[in-house]
């Protein structure tokens, strides 16, 4: 039986994969990844992807035998795995294919996190239950402070650090938004109460206001706590606000058909986006800086954003239109989300 979608759901994270992009045309295209407000919009976005997915993983009441774990992790593995390293060859060729096998994986990193998300969990769930949250924070910390300090004391521990790379430990940071993602679904009803009342909203924004002004520090306790705190914030910031208009976002509406369209295509499009980014525009950027902006270069980034996305849903048409390329790049049938 085919599960039934959330129209609000779908539409943001349809929203947060166009925030994805145009985070990577600040950074490739244009040469400054803090421009047109998009540091305040890191806050939030990776954490709203990892919490969406949480979100959708989560099934109350499924339980985790060796049956169930066969199958969902081969499932993920052809959706998540299988695609991002024939994407990555693509991409960089070999030997040029070797040297992208670290943490980022040539830009390709979320899908394999994701992946690596799910086993955490499934371990968590089958093994733990009862401290996964606290099992998730202590992930967190560590993945942050191991990022922070590598230089300093593990860039040579040889096997060991190519090892992590290879994983992408640092990038568990947002594990915490997966599990959390998880335990809303689990009560589901509860959040909603919570969120529901106006004085919570207000206290979310404002909360998430002051986070976003707090200038950068070199203190890894707070920077963590900008990190955490900011992405809880902000996540439950974006998803109340979504569910609280999600008459905007039905598919009676163009701005929700349009959202929700890009939502069930994300795995497609933060695959193919990479070989079509406008990376000439980079003189452009220097331009687009001087005139100290941030509207305007919001709106430009935002464009720029908008016409990659649109190039990239053509791509996933027409090659889906191809069901052993539909499968092989994508995942299975007709199944094109970051999930």
């Amino acid at each position: 039986m085919e599960k039934q979608r959330i129209e609000y759901i779908d539409a943001m994270r349809g929203l947060t994969m166009i925030l994805v992009v145009y985070s990577h045309i600040c950074r490739y295209c244009l040469g400054d990844e803090t421009m047109g407000f998009n540091s305040v919009f890191f806050l939030f976005r990776l954490p709203c992807f990892f919490f969406i997915s949480g979100w959708l993983f989560e099934q109350p009441g499924r339980v985790w035998n060796q049956v169930t774990v066969r199958h969902v992790v081969s499932r993920k593995f052809m959706v998540q795995i299988v695609p991002t390293f024939i994407f990555l060859l693509l991409l960089a060729p070999p030997p040029l294919f070797f040297t992208k096998l670290g943490a980022v994986k040539g830009g390709y990193w979320f899908t394999f996190a994701l992946f690596e998300f799910f086993l955490l969990y499934i371990f968590s769930s089958r093994y733990c239950r009862r401290w996964g949250l606290w099992l998730a924070v202590a992930i967190s910390v560590l993945a942050f402070a191991y990022d922070v300090f590598y230089n300093r004391y593990f860039s040579h521990m040889g096997l060991l650090t190519n090892a992590l790379g290879f994983l992408g430990f640092m990038t568990w940071r947002y594990y915490l938004f997966f599990f959390l993602g998880t335990l809303v679904k689990r009560h589901f009803e509860a959040f909603l109460r919570m969120t529901g009342k106006p004085s919570a909203v207000i206290s979310v924004v404002i909360g998430f206001i002051i986070v976003a002004m707090i200038p950068h520090t070199e203190s890894v306790v707070a920077a963590y706590g900008v990190f955490a705190v900011g992405g809880i914030l902000g996540m439950t910031m974006v998803f109340t606000f979504f569910r609280h208009f999600e008459a905007f976002f039905t598919k009676e509406k163009l701005l929700g058909r349009s959202l929700q369209y890009v939502g069930t295509r994300t795995l497609d499009i933060y695959l193919l986006h990479y070989f079509v980014l406008p990376r000439f525009l980079l003189p452009f950027g220097t331009t687009l800086r001087s005139y100290d902006n941030a509207l305007l270069e919001l709106l430009t980034a935002l464009a720029l954003a908008l016409i990659i996305v649109l190039i990239c849903l053509a791509a996933s048409y027409l090659i889906r239109l191809n069901p052993f390329l539909g499968h092989y790049l994508f995942g299975a049938k007709g199944s094109g989300n970051l999930r």
